[in-house]
């Protein structure tokens, strides 16, 4: 796959999406979003396929939508271009498992992309923040909801009132990244993680997600109900049997739905 703002790699189950503009720090333009979305598509209809990180440059994840794109578009282009949806959401949709592995800057709309991935892998150089604040809007790419439910809303109100950007080891205590790992290896130990994930069964790891994400949406006891449920659904499946006996008989198990 070659495109023209971002590079596609794959590497065993796992597929590697780099943003790539670097004369912009990976500004988010209509053009990256589009080959975004491409990527992601041609990666989610692949089977061998099983985990996607998504990350950037060690200098920027992503510096946010593009301004020079949006500086001159008024409220009536927007609402009816609906600016800022069409293609953004791709990413909190997929419905394989995503890492983002964010060095750098992930400010704006960056911070929003990375934040709709399922986990956060940070470098130790990066910094996340949602300063729209300082050019005269607000978040607009789920940042004030994405943000205020991984870190409260003390720190998310401060944020984006304030502009200030905080740094990787701030971000893994708030609970905004699941881990913070030496720049240089940030993007092996990602792809590292991601094979582990893809070698699990997929049903099971496509399930997961629902499930948490579901802990979002609705209220603790509709949610075990849902998790209970598809728990339950999983028995007789292929890979409950082979991971229950593989258990038993101490070895290692050989899930069908793994590529």
């Amino acid at each position: 796959m070659i495109f023209d703002t971002i590079l596609v790699q794959v590497h065993g189950n796992v597929g590697l999406v780099t943003l790539n503009r670097p004369e912009a720090l990976n500004a988010l333009s209509k053009q990256l979003i589009s080959d975004l979305v491409k990527a992601l598509d041609k990666l989610e209809s692949d089977d061998s396929i099983g985990c996607i990180v998504l990350t950037g440059s060690e200098k920027a994840f992503a510096a946010g939508a593009d301004i020079k794109e949006m500086q001159s578009q008024s409220y009536p282009e927007t609402f009816v271009h609906d600016f800022i949806t069409d293609g953004w959401e791709r990413v909190a949709h997929c419905r394989k498992p995503t890492i983002a592995a964010v060095a750098g800057f992930a400010v704006g709309g960056g911070c929003e992309i990375a934040m709709m991935c399922d986990f956060i892998l940070a470098a130790d150089s990066a910094k996340f923040g949602q300063p729209e604040i300082k050019i005269g809007v607000t978040p607009g790419a789920g940042g004030s909801q994405r943000l205020t439910r991984a870190i409260g809303k003390a720190k998310a109100m401060e944020m984006c009132l304030t502009g200030r950007m905080m740094a990787a080891e701030e971000a893994e205590q708030a609970g905004l990244v699941s881990r913070v790992i030496a720049a240089e290896n940030l993007v092996e130990e990602a792809l590292k993680t991601g094979q582990s994930i893809a070698e699990m069964p997929r049903p099971a790891a496509m399930f997961v997600k629902e499930q948490i994400n579901r802990a979002f949406e609705t209220s603790l006891g509709e949610g075990i109900l849902y998790e209970r449920r598809i728990f339950q659904s999983l028995f007789g499946s292929p890979d409950q049997i082979e991971g229950m006996r593989a258990f038993v008989e101490k070895r290692k198990p050989d899930f069908q739905f793994k590529k």
